[in-house]
């Protein structure tokens, strides 16, 4: 399910966010001025052609018709898949012979092909990376004809605000290129609706994107300055790019044949310097301006370097200001910019102050994720152990949006508080993720079970369970009388008859065709 503020640009037509605005222009001219408007058209062919003779592509040339068969995973009953749909993007050409197009194209395909405009041949193409943290993917061709009479676009800068940008792509299904031009309104970070979680640089644009614009490129003097990619559904005219800072970060990071993602602070803050006493309080010069670290990440990167009450002041070269802001490419933007701009393993400088004394160390930037997933998750089935008719999976947020678009409204209080607090309320250093009894499958051996459903589970028979193997090894014990499953946050307790469970286990599988008890943690 898609999150109520944002949506993705191919989905149809339940899915649609983008704004269909055709943009049309009357132009009065004067029989008296027409050797004028001749005049500028002479020299606007003239400066055309010196421009193309410098360098500069022709978009069209690189634009590409995607076409998926998408299936997604059912996360209330495991084992089985939803049904297919099919959907269609753009994508553009790089250097190299590869598609550059947005990762919410090709995710959970089952089948992708490209067209080019002007050909009625499809090509069948294969993905060779995705980031889902970021939305883009890479994919590429195997019949080099493909790639005949076609022009590899570059990267360019970021554009300036109040500049003008084209889109390129094919909107709603169409096989012709549509191009679009708007004004660049904004450049802020913002949350990704692919993965409904993280939080990169975008770029805000008027320009009309419509369904099946998504991937294509947004050409600022002939070079591509952004992927269009989203929108806001509130807003008319409002569609969104992802910059080539992120588009580059994402390329270099596959160049070692392998996609980590972008890494994270692992860091709770507050703007706490505002308060003159707080500062005082904190010991910080009045001359230095940061940010107030509430929290660290259990496990991450930083746990051992910050703590509870250090003030961030700098992060390499770039002053922290009291709002957590620094300022990069030549914008005021939030200090994880700076450490979006590095790779994994790579690291950043940070100065901080602890009870008024000045320190400067070096911190490693890793993925520092929280233990209840707050992503969503594609391309990989998910886990689960059905034992006795009992379903167990991760709680996750593809587990909570299985309660609709309203799912922060609909979902049980624990998911809900557990889904917010976690990273405050786990103290348990073993823990790897949250279980939660997902679904039960009715049978006479859990037939009093229901009101223990969707609780997280906190131990079987007095072993905590730090992850859904525990659930399964707990299981395997063959000689207990009974499994009693407790619940946190619940006083109650659920007993299952070990004997009767073990019997009847195989019969319940066979009779819900569940393939098989345990699938543990996959890769895609």
């Amino acid at each position: 399910m898609l999150n109520q503020k944002w949506t993705f640009k191919n989905r149809l037509p339940i899915f649609n966010f983008q704004f269909t605005n055709l943009f049309q222009s009357a132009i009065d001219i004067r029989q008296s001025k027409i050797y004028v408007v001749f005049l500028l058209s002479s020299v606007f062919c003239l400066l055309s052609s010196a421009t193309q003779g410098a360098g500069l592509q022709t978009p069209d040339k690189s634009v590409v018709l995607i076409r998926s068969v998408r299936q997604d995973f059912d996360y209330v009953a495991p084992w089985k898949m939803d049904h297919m749909s099919r959907s269609s993007g753009s994508g553009l050409i790089i250097a190299g012979n590869k598609i550059l197009t947005n990762a919410h194209n090709v995710s959970n395909c089952r089948y992708v092909e490209l067209a080019k405009e002007n050909l009625a041949k499809r090509f069948p193409a294969r993905i060779l990376y995705i980031g889902h943290d970021c939305d883009l993917a890479l994919l590429t061709v195997d019949d080099a004809s493909f790639f005949e009479e076609t022009a590899a676009l570059e990267l360019a800068g970021i554009p300036h605000v109040n500049s003008t940008v084209s889109t390129y792509g094919f909107p709603v299904g169409g096989d012709r290129i549509s191009v679009t031009e708007g004004i660049v309104s904004r450049i802020e970070t913002d949350t990704y609706s692919h993965s409904a979680s993280d939080r990169h640089l975008v770029i805000q644009t008027d320009a009309a994107i419509n369904p099946g614009n998504s991937g294509g490129p947004v050409i600022q003097d002939g070079r591509v300055v952004g992927v269009a990619f989203q929108g806001l559904r509130e807003a008319d005219n409002i569609g969104y790019l992802i910059p080539t800072t992120v588009i580059q970060h994402f390329l270099k990071d596959i160049e070692d044949g392998t996609y980590d993602g972008f890494g994270a602070m692992g860091t709770m803050f507050y703007p706490g310097l505002h308060n003159m006493s707080y500062r005082d309080y904190l010991q910080v010069p009045p001359n230095e301006d940061g940010v107030v670290i509430i929290a660290t990440l259990m496990h991450s990167s930083i746990e051992s370097i910050l703590q509870a009450g250090d003030v961030i002041t700098r992060i390499d070269d770039y002053n922290v200001d009291n709002d957590g802001m620094i300022q990069i490419h030549g914008l005021r933007l939030p200090l994880s910019e700076a450490v979006d701009s590095k790779q994994i393993g790579e690291s950043v400088q940070l100065t901080f102050y602890r009870q008024g004394e000045r320190m400067t160390v070096s911190a490693t930037i890793a993925l520092n994720k929280p233990i209840f997933d707050r992503e969503r998750q594609f391309d990989r089935p998910p886990p689960y152990v059905c034992f006795a008719g009992l379903v167990f999976t991760p709680a996750g947020r593809n587990l909570l949006e299985t309660w609709g678009p309203k799912w922060p409204e609909k979902v049980p209080f624990t998911l809900r508080y557990l889904y917010s607090h976690s990273m405050q309320l786990n103290t348990d250093r073993q823990r790897r993720e949250y279980v939660a009894l997902s679904a039960i499958m009715s049978d006479e051996v859990n037939a009093y079970a229901q009101d223990f459903k969707n609780l997280v589970v906190e131990s079987i028979n007095d072993i905590t369970i730090n992850s859904l193997e525990d659930v399964h090894n707990a299981f395997k014990e063959t000689t207990a009388r009974f499994y009693t499953i407790k619940f946190m946050g619940s006083n109650r307790i659920l007993p299952i008859d070990g004997q009767a469970a073990r019997a009847r286990n195989q019969s319940i599988l066979k009779k819900y065709q569940i393939p098989a008890e345990v699938r543990l943690e996959t890769t895609p």
